[in-house]
């Protein structure tokens, strides 16, 4: 990963023929006043994890809609990603992602739909 994920602090772990798994070691810098998880750095996770899984057939991937459940608060700790595509399409792909904290619980779902350009 590289660009905003970099800063952001993701990591790719796994990613091949549409699935991916993506990463969060979560600290301070990313939680809400509240003391879990930002919602935005979730948000991050889950686009970035259906990107990398989209990515998979060599394409880039653009996000075209996300939506986001948020289920449980997340602390601090391990944050993991697992994106798989559901469809792909001649233009369209849709895909799905888990999120569970570094306990294994499941603290978010996400669904997006993408579109690909030209990586030239």
């Amino acid at each position: 990963m590289h660009g905003f994920s970099d800063t952001v602090g993701l990591r790719l772990s796994t990613s091949d023929d549409g699935d991916a798994i993506v990463e969060l070691d979560a600290g301070d810098r990313h939680l809400n006043p509240h003391g879990t998880v930002h919602g935005g750095a979730i948000a991050t996770l889950i686009d970035s994890a259906m990107g990398a899984a989209v990515a998979t057939d060599g394409q880039a991937p653009v996000t075209i809609e996300l939506k986001v459940t948020y289920l449980e608060p997340t602390p601090a700790g391990i944050v993991r990603a697992r994106a798989k595509v559901r469809k792909r399409g001649k233009r369209i792909t849709v895909v799905e992602c888990e999120v569970t904290d570094q306990e294994g619980d499941v603290v978010a779902l996400g669904l997006g739909t993408f579109t690909t350009i030209s990586k030239e």
